[in-house]
């Protein structure tokens, strides 16, 4: 009977070991082949608003997908480096959370989805009394106000730190792309000061506005990417290093800003296609988190009108679709 139990716990734990390793082999050749499905779209263009990023290399695609354990699949190229930019918000969004709680943000910049791009005036004039969110720029800038720290210096050093924590190795500022923004940022700056007469921003209007586009200016790739997407996925451990990056409350509270409005207007579209969270960057860069599961990330540079990269779209569209990862799909 002894000699029963054993065989039959060891064959459990092969079967197991199979299953395992078969989904594994399962997520990797999907990965695989959303790459070579979307790897000659050529739709969509750099963003050239900022100079720099008109001359990125628009043939770089890269997915990555981490999950919750660390372990990570991958295809095409994980490695050539872009800048963050509006992806930076979502984990600026966990710091301010972690530090001061969600009432703080719910007040003082809001969470509703404004339905209009991302550099919108106008929605700051409509939303004066109920607030924007921190995922389109202005209620960004609001939102790196409100980092801890007396000075500019302090409160850039908190967000470099927590987004190196989040991505598992200390993230680096990519001086040409920073410099080229800061010349071409004047729209940044009147939502600044726009922000100032509304009494909704917490900082030195013009320090905030630098920060955030230092902390814009980071250099990423999709590894990197997948890994804070990861750490989000897990409630705010990163699966990679195995460091509490933040709290789950404050992951709680990030995912559905950025479900409402990680796409700006194409928000609702995205999330009635996918049901995942996700925050796009005008350098290409594009994360999806699928809860207690994976960070998913795409680079690749052409974006679409709203400025949200095709390729990382359609590559994150395939892989929700095929390994069935909307969480609103119940079988």
């Amino acid at each position: 009977m002894k000699l029963q139990k054993s065989v039959l716990v060891i064959l459990f734990w092969a079967i197991s070991i199979t299953s395992i390793a078969q989904t594994k082999q399962e997520i990797q050749q999907t990965v695989e082949q959303a790459y070579l499905e979307f790897k000659d779209v050529q739709e969509g263009k750099n963003a050239d608003y900022i100079k720099e990023l008109a001359r990125v290399d628009p043939s770089i695609f890269g997915i990555v997908v981490v999950d919750v354990e660390g372990n990570t699949y991958s295809a095409g190229d994980n490695f050539s480096k872009v800048s963050i930019q509006s992806v930076s918000k979502a984990f600026v969004l966990s710091l301010v959370l972690e530090e001061s709680g969600p009432i703080v943000i719910k007040e003082k910049v809001g969470a509703n989805a404004t339905g209009f791009p991302f550099n919108s005036i106008i929605a700051m004039e409509i939303n004066r009394e109920s607030g924007i969110n921190s995922m389109v720029n202005a209620g960004a800038i609001a939102t790196t106000s409100l980092v801890s720290g007396n000075t500019a210096e302090e409160k850039w050093e908190a967000i470099v730190n927590k987004l190196s924590d989040f991505a598992g190795r200390r993230l680096e500022v990519d001086e040409a792309v920073y410099i080229s923004e800061a010349g071409d940022n004047q729209r940044n700056v009147a939502q600044a000061q726009l922000l100032k007469a509304y009494d909704k921003i917490y900082f030195d209007a013009d320090q905030s506005v630098d920060i955030y586009t230092r902390q814009c200016a980071l250099s990423v790739n999709a590894r990197d990417l997948a890994t804070m997407a990861a750490t989000l996925a897990s409630g705010g451990n990163n699966p990679i290093t195995n460091k509490r990056v933040v709290s789950p409350d404050a992951v709680s509270y990030t995912l559905p800003v950025m479900a409402t409005a990680g796409l700006y207007e194409n928000s609702g579209k995205w999330l009635y296609q996918t049901g995942l969270p996700a925050k796009s960057g005008v350098g290409g860069a594009l994360i999806a988190v699928v809860p207690g599961k994976f960070g998913i990330a795409v680079v690749a540079p052409p974006l679409d009108e709203a400025g949200n990269s095709v390729k990382g779209q359609l590559a994150i569209n395939y892989i929700v679709e095929k390994l069935k990862l909307n969480p609103y799909l119940v079988e």
